[in-house]
């Protein structure tokens, strides 16, 4: 029974996530300035839920604590957009150069994706360019809309030019959609229902438009498990035929537009979540997420650990638990240089 038992733990600890093999793709930054110019607008509350803190040394310790070896920054929601382009310009600079000074003290703990003043185009470029070729950014953090201008809109052509260019890495986050109706859903924060509608809204337009096709250089990272994508995409796929022959779309390539998406598993998906996202992706698209620190470091630790383990232990998705955890982020960001 004792050697059983030896067997039995061998196997256990075999199975375990080690402390320096996941990549979080998806964590944000919380600065005091981001925090003054929400509250100057009465915005600290858009989202229906109070903004939590941020400091490095409280990040890096989820991180050690959660086995996390490396994460990567964005700013999240609320978008500081309220029509002053300048007064956008000014804090979205400021929550980017202290994204690059967190990479710099910590350059093999933190990667970092730079926000920019959506949904002006012209200062959306020049804060990419500056970003990406002076700061050193991993990559474009987008707002899947602003005031009602969605990505996949041909405003925004000139931009993705840009970043196709550049080969960058895009991370969507979804935000509080404008104009809306404030009752239409009242079951609790926006995040619950809104974000995932959003998300998908967004990349269906990128999709209906050719995005990701027509800048192939672009690599753009859907959070959340792919929100509602899963659903929606074969409800698309069924459709096109008649939209097309109806003339009520341009060709669209939607595998190929398909297959340049990347997926997070901020969230902490189920299991089942992941293999529904597998009918419309590859293992090698899809990677580990946490969504720190929306959630108390102590939970956000345990539903992260849960995520892993399952991933690791799942029959189906266990052969891909390494890719998954680590090295498709790894691939991604690596592939930018």
């Amino acid at each position: 029974m004792r050697y059983l038992a030896v067997i039995i733990l061998s196997i256990i600890m075999s199975t375990r996530v080690d402390a320096s093999t996941a990549v979080d793709v998806h964590s944000h930054i919380i600065t005091d300035e981001y925090l003054d110019y929400l509250r100057a607008h009465d915005a600290l509350m858009d989202d229906g839920y109070p903004l939590p803190g941020w400091d490095e040394k409280s990040h890096l310790a989820f991180m050690d604590s959660a086995g996390i070896e490396r994460s990567v920054l964005t700013l999240s929601s609320p978008q500081p957009w309220h029509g002053d382009v300048e007064e956008s310009r000014a804090v979205i600079r400021s929550v980017n150069e202290r994204m690059a000074e967190a990479k710099r003290r910590h350059p093999e703990r933190f990667l970092w994706c730079a926000a920019l003043p959506q949904p002006d185009v012209e200062a959306s470029i020049e804060e990419a360019v500056y970003a990406l070729d002076s700061l050193g950014a991993d990559g474009i953090k987008l707002a899947t809309s602003v005031e009602g201008r969605y990505l996949g809109d041909p405003e925004f052509d000139p931009l993705m030019k840009v970043l196709d260019e550049r080969g960058a890495v895009v991370i969507l986050h979804p935000v509080k959609p404008q104009p809306i109706n404030d009752s239409v859903f009242t079951g609790g924060p926006i995040f619950v229902y809104e974000y995932p509608a959003e998300t998908t809204r967004a990349v269906l337009n990128m999709v209906a438009h050719n995005v990701m096709t027509r800048f192939p250089g672009i690599k753009v990272v859907v959070p959340h498990a792919g929100s509602f994508l899963p659903y929606a995409v074969p409800r698309l796929r069924g459709g096109y035929p008649l939209l097309l022959k109806q003339g009520l779309t341009e060709a669209i390539n939607i595998d190929g537009n398909l297959s340049r998406l990347y997926y997070d598993l901020a969230g902490g998906p189920s299991t089942e979540a992941v293999k529904m996202l597998l009918t419309i992706t590859t293992p090698d698209h899809i990677m580990f997420g946490t969504d720190y620190p929306f959630v108390p470091a102590p939970i956000l630790e345990k539903v992260a650990t849960k995520v892993k383990n399952e991933i690791i232990n799942d029959a189906e998705l266990g052969r891909y638990s390494e890719d998954i955890l680590r090295n498709n982020a790894i691939k991604l960001f690596k592939s930018k240089e």
